[in-house]
């Protein structure tokens, strides 16, 4: 029981509440145990990377993809490091390039620069896209470009699909690789309005999560030319990435994969609508102001200790959560990322309704 006098901090509301309106769930023990429970406790694992349980996964995901041959790695962080050294041994050209805030450069430690001492070269301005103006005006020689879709750090934005084309025909005019960061590349198709493997077709090399919207425990996939994944095994091997096994995360992944990857419309569509009915409060935006995937960003026009309050009150009030922490994203403004999921269909609609009406008339106040 919690002492009457703390003070409840934003993460303690949001675990308290009954209804938290974005992601599948709670990321506990049962999200193995729900995998595993039609699996014959018989079947033989995986054993250093071989074995009919890993085999079959990574061919299906080829043929889901589009690529001659697919690997299955613990973690994306490895199979994207992995594959950019392997375009740049074969260039003989120890350079890339990305978006100022990819993953790689913002949330890895340089591993890319310290362990494989590839330089980056950082793609555009922070607060948009890569243009295909930005790479054609590269003065640096680059083995592979990288493109994250959809771009995370900046609201989950897409450029059009016209654009992706026009990108990918430049870089095979001029012999640059083209590397997909599909960590989210099933939401997105809704839309595109195309195939995974009609996305990835503009790609020499994909990878693709199965924690984030697919909602597994771990564990990433690699796709490309057969030459290009026979030589990630060697890269995994020396990573540390064969572990003795790898079942319970290739289970994970493939039972969330098929539970889930026929939803993505329909997370879309969720997105779309509780996107529009914050973008109906008072100081409150969305990037993208309409999303297009499940994931977008929350943005309010006041900092984050007056927001703060606002929303533990809500969620103590209507048992309504909406995230966990805040941002700082200037000195009067704040967001949080939302991905809506399985949990937005168990949200009372009347009760979420409710909530943001009161939530907007008391950011109206404290605006005015």
């Amino acid at each position: 029981m919690q002492d009457k006098n703390s003070v409840v901090t934003l993460a303690d509301a949001f675990n308290q509440a009954v209804y938290i309106i974005g992601g599948h769930g709670s990321r506990k023990v049962k999200v193995l145990q729900e995998a595993l429970e039609l699996v014959d406790g018989e079947t033989f694992s995986d054993h250093y990377g071989n074995g009919s349980i890993i085999d079959e996964f990574q061919q299906e995901m080829a043929e889901v993809l589009g690529k001659e041959a697919a690997v299955f790695f613990p973690s994306g962080t490895m199979a994207q490091q992995i594959a950019l050294r392997i375009w740049c041994d074969r260039a003989d050209v120890k350079r890339v390039a990305y978006h100022p805030l990819a993953h790689l450069e913002i949330h890895e430690e340089d591993g890319l620069k310290e362990l494989h001492q590839i330089e980056s070269i950082l793609l555009g301005e922070a607060d948009r896209l890569i243009t295909l103006e930005d790479v054609k005006g590269m003065k640096e020689e680059i083995a592979c470009l990288l493109l994250e879709l959809p771009q995370r750090e900046i609201g989950g934005q897409l450029p059009a699909y016209e654009e992706l084309e026009a990108i990918s025909a430049y870089c095979r005019e001029r012999g640059i690789k083209l590397h997909l960061d599909g960590a989210r590349l099933f939401e997105i198709t809704p839309y595109y309005e195309k195939t995974p493997a009609e996305i990835c077709r503009l790609f020499d090399s994909v990878y693709i999560s199965f924690y984030k919207g697919i909602g597994g425990i771990a564990g990433a996939i690699l796709a490309g030319d057969s030459d290009m994944m026979q030589e990630s095994r060697v890269w995994k091997r020396r990573h540390g990435g064969d572990l003795i096994g790898l079942y319970p995360y290739i289970l994970s992944s493939r039972y969330y994969y098929h539970e889930r990857v026929g939803k993505m419309g329909h997370y879309y569509e969720q997105a779309k609508e509780l996107a529009s009915l914050f973008n109906a409060c008072h100081g409150i935006k969305t990037v993208p102001e309409q999303p297009v995937s499940n994931m977008f960003h929350v943005h309010f026009a006041l900092a984050a200790s007056e927001v703060e309050p606002l929303l533990v009150q809500m969620a103590q009030q209507f048992d309504i959560a909406i995230t966990s922490y805040l941002n700082k994203t200037g000195g009067n403004s704040c967001s949080f990322e939302m991905s809506t999921g399985d949990r937005y269909d168990t949200v009372p609609q009347d009760k979420l309704r409710d909530a943001l009406a009161w939530l907007d008339g008391q950011l109206q106040k404290q605006l005015s």
